[in-house]
């Protein structure tokens, strides 16, 4: 046998024996362990898994102290931030170093010498035009957003909508609610802030019947145009007028209809309904809400904050208190991930609802009248009764703002020219204070003058706040007054 090999013992054996064993037994522990190790693991794993985002999240996600302003109708045909107006700076100061500042761009922006568009036949009730340098003066304001769907997006044709586009780009001013087809124009714009990305869906319940873009059909292209929410409109009257209203409908000559809706008559292309006060009612276009829904949550998963906005002059310049339709419908904006609904164009306040931890915003009136518009389309002179080779484009519009409209009134009352810069500041993603800062628009001032903003004086801004805590009262917001501040905390 070979020396080299040791010779086994029984003690040697059983060594080796137990040696083994330790080693399976070490072995299976270790296995055992590495599969509560995995199974832990996979625990944690399946954790993490569950919040991964899958669905596209609408939920906010702005960080502490994000701080919206926004104010109304931007009505500004020059470069005010270079001319001296009183208390305008002091406003100015306000819309600066936030998150954002948001209003809607209610003029068209390009230089009439190069312009190659017309005014036309259809127009928001006035020409609205402004210089270019308009562009610049905004950014030096402080906007950085804007709504631009509204009745005046196509006074001056596709043309004006465009030049005013490439105006807003050139400034790196985002703007939403019109483009080259409804996709376009009812998409959500984006603006980068320091708290977080900002969505805004833009669109328009008042707006001329030929603004309202459309998307492609087979061969037929899309149309340029704006972001339309439409409306069909009732007109509510008492029972008995109701029955006169029938009596005239079938005594008309070459009338076919179904006599089956007792509680409706349709007259002359105007539906009346019976109701208990007159007045008027409005139903949203299903299509166009969907529409609108969709946009809003497609902007809202692409953002950490979105903006909902309306310019809607319903039911009419007239009236204080919103549409019949919009509270109902601004709770659903809210429901499908909006954190905020602006409504601007009746050229007045309205009241202010706290929903959800978010505010609405009923209608936020004039932040500026700056209505020195020009040139004026041949049109409005002939609306006026005034000739265009005596009468000046200045005395087309100030007839245009002191007689009004057949279905609203002119621009005499100073209640146009009283409004608030709002700011909205928000922790953990809740409205926490909102801040309104009454302005005033120089109602007595001279044509030339009035229309730009500065702060209201104590007595003006006590009247401004009081009459915005009786129209808010209704939606159950407390207005606090503190040193001339509207302040609602949440």
């Amino acid at each position: 046998m070979n020396s080299c090999l040791q010779r086994l013992t029984p003690q040697s054996l059983w060594n080796s024996l137990c040696a083994v064993d330790n080693a399976n037994e070490a072995m299976n522990n270790m296995e055992e362990r590495n599969i509560v190790d995995q199974s832990a693991a996979n625990s944690v794993s399946r954790q993490e898994a569950s919040k991964y985002d899958s669905i596209g999240s609408v939920s906010t996600n702005v960080a502490d102290g994000f701080t919206l302003v926004a104010v109304g109708d931007l009505i500004v045909s020059r470069a005010i931030t270079k001319n001296n107006h009183p208390g305008f700076g002091e406003v100015a100061e306000l819309l600066q170093g936030v998150d954002v500042t948001f209003g809607n761009l209610e003029t068209n922006i390009f230089d009439s010498r190069y312009f190659t568009g017309s005014p036309q036949a259809e127009y928001g009730g006035a020409y609205h035009v402004s210089l270019p340098v308009v562009g610049p003066a905004l950014k030096a304001m402080g906007f950085n957003i804007v709504s631009y769907a509204n009745n005046h997006t196509f006074d001056w044709g596709v043309e004006g909508m465009r030049e005013t586009c490439r105006a807003l780009d050139q400034n790196e001013i985002i703007h939403a609610g019109v483009g080259e087809n409804l996709s376009q124009a009812g998409a959500a714009r984006f603006v980068e802030s320091p708290r977080g990305r900002v969505a805004l869906v833009s669109f328009a319940t008042t707006f001329t019947p030929m603004s309202r873009a459309c998307d492609p059909a087979g061969e037929a292209p899309g149309r340029p145009g704006l972001n339309a929410l439409r409306l069909a409109r009732s007109v509510v009257v008492a029972p008995h007028m109701l029955v006169s209203l029938r009596e005239i409908r079938d005594s008309l000559p070459n009338y076919v209809g179904d006599h089956a809706e007792d509680d409706l008559v349709e007259l002359a292309g105007v539906t009346y309904k019976a109701g208990g006060q007159a007045g008027y009612s409005y139903e949203p276009h299903s299509g166009d809400v969907a529409h609108i829904l969709r946009n809003l949550r497609r902007g809202k998963q692409f953002s950490d904050f979105c903006i909902a906005t309306n310019h809607g002059h319903e039911p009419g310049n007239w009236s204080q208190e919103p549409a019949d339709y919009e509270r109902a419908f601004a709770h659903s904006l809210i429901d499908a991930g909006a954190d905020a609904y602006i409504v601007h164009g009746p050229h007045q306040l309205r009241g202010i609802e706290i929903y959800k931890g978010r505010p609405i915003f009923y209608s936020l009136g004039n932040f500026m009248m700056d209505d020195l518009r020009t040139p004026v389309g041949a049109d409005m002179f002939d609306a006026y009764g005034k000739d265009e080779r005596a009468d000046t484009d200045a005395e087309v519009t100030v007839a245009e703002m002191a007689s009004g409209y057949t279905t609203a009134p002119g621009f005499k009352d100073p209640v146009f020219y009283e409004s608030i810069v709002t700011s909205s500041r928000f922790e953990g993603n809740r409205l926490v204070e909102l801040q309104l800062h009454p302005i005033e628009l120089g109602h007595s001032k001279r044509f030339a003058n009035r229309g730009i903003p500065c702060l209201a004086p104590p007595a003006k801004a006590k009247s401004i706040l009081e009459r915005l805590q009786k129209l808010s009262a209704p939606f159950g917001t407390e207005i606090s007054i503190e040193d001339d501040v509207g302040i609602i905390r949440c």
